[in-house]
């Protein structure tokens, strides 16, 4: 962590703009470009694509358009995203007060993370978060739709679904909490082979079907399956809001990545 216990941004300037103004602007024009949410909807959760805005961001304004409506309602947001870059067993909580962006910090709920490290699966690992993106790029976009909540950031590494599930039921609360999975889709296959198995991933994670994703399907697969475990038993439905890759938002069609945004309500 860095000063006063605060996790400073690791990718702006890289993933996204690292200049505030201009990081508020891409935003802000993938919110406006999406779909308005449908009349009546009450998102619970989303799941989200976690690459840089340039590839991702677009997909990634459809999940947050959807919550337009949450504003005066969500407190607390649990962003649950894989760790890439360091080796966990279950999943990691930080043990810092805040995480900043460019746009400013955002509080962590300690009292809800202490409680979560007496579960057997979670564990604090500040190196699980400090460089990891998979949770950073998903800020902004909340900080825009959001204005002010507190989070509960966690790393998802080596993790059985029940064991994802556990830790949703644990902080699964009402209206104020607002659920969201980082993911992308396959990586780094040709464009049309992408399509095809991003359209099967699609199909069951509106399912609620998570015996049918692996982690070459969704790189946040461990996260993604634990979250329609929950909602299974919530009685939650699943819906496809946008569905693209790299090949359709900028860069080559010889090797793509997969970009999903889904609505769980």
């Amino acid at each position: 962590m860095g000063r006063e216990d605060v996790r400073a941004p690791a990718v702006a300037g890289q993933f996204y703009p690292g200049v505030p103004a201009a990081l508020e602007e891409s935003v802000l024009r993938c919110l406006a470009a999406a779909a308005p949410p449908e009349a009546g909807s009450r998102p619970k959760a989303l799941i989200a694509p976690h690459a840089g805005y340039v590839y991702s961001g677009p997909v990634a304004g459809s999940a947050y358009r959807a919550i337009e409506g949450l504003r005066d309602a969500v407190s607390r947001v649990v962003i649950l995203g894989p760790s890439h870059r360091v080796y966990l067993r279950g999943l990691a909580a930080p043990t810092g007060r805040a995480f900043a962006t460019p746009l400013g910090e955002v509080p962590l709920d300690r009292r809800t993370l202490d409680a979560l490290l007496q579960l057997p699966q979670v564990e604090a690992n500040d190196a699980a978060h400090d460089r990891e993106h998979s949770l950073e790029v998903q800020l902004p976009f909340l900080q825009r739709a959001l204005g002010d909540f507190s989070l509960v950031p966690l790393t998802v590494g080596d993790a059985r679904d029940t064991e994802v599930a556990e830790v949703l039921e644990a902080v699964w609360g009402g209206d104020e909490t607002l659920l969201v999975v980082s993911s992308d889709l396959s990586h780094y296959l040709d464009y049309e082979s992408a399509r095809e198995i991003d359209a099967r991933t699609s199909r069951a994670i509106e399912a609620l079907r998570p015996e049918a994703i692996d982690t070459d399907q969704a790189c946040g697969g461990a996260a993604v399956r634990g979250l329609l475990v929950a909602a299974r038993r919530h009685g939650l439905g699943a819906r496809t809001l946008d569905l693209r890759s790299s090949g359709d938002t900028a860069g080559s069609r010889d090797r793509v990545v997969g970009y999903g945004a889904y609505v769980l309500a």
